[in-house]
């Protein structure tokens, strides 16, 4: 199943929701909300620095990873970045996938 990771940045109203709430709160809609699509929240993290939160959920799909991003987005409590995860076994066979033969800009 792939993995994404979903970090973000709380706006004023979702610091609001997150400090009536509380962060146990925020990590429990996270699992139902993978739940929901079929898939597991494996992590979650509150972080500082360029971001406040991160998760790492498992969805069956790419389509619904980015419909959950953008329904996510689009409610204004925070601003996301979903990120795909590659596995090592992915990245190998990538590195050693022969291309054809590109001509880049310049050559």
């Amino acid at each position: 199943m792939p993995k994404y990771m979903y970090s973000g940045n709380y706006t004023a109203k979702g610091a609001a929701g997150l400090l009536n709430d509380g962060g146990k709160a925020r990590e429990e809609e996270a699992e139902k909300a993978a739940a929901s699509m079929g898939g597991s929240l494996e992590a979650y993290y509150w972080c500082y620095g360029d971001m406040d939160f991160m998760m790492i959920i498992n969805v069956p799909s790419e389509e619904m990873a980015i419909k959950f991003s953008l329904y996510v987005g689009a409610s204004g409590v925070f601003n996301g970045k979903l990120t795909p995860l590659i596995t090592v076994d992915t990245m190998e066979a990538a590195t050693t996938t022969e291309l054809p033969f590109i001509r880049l800009p310049g050559e």
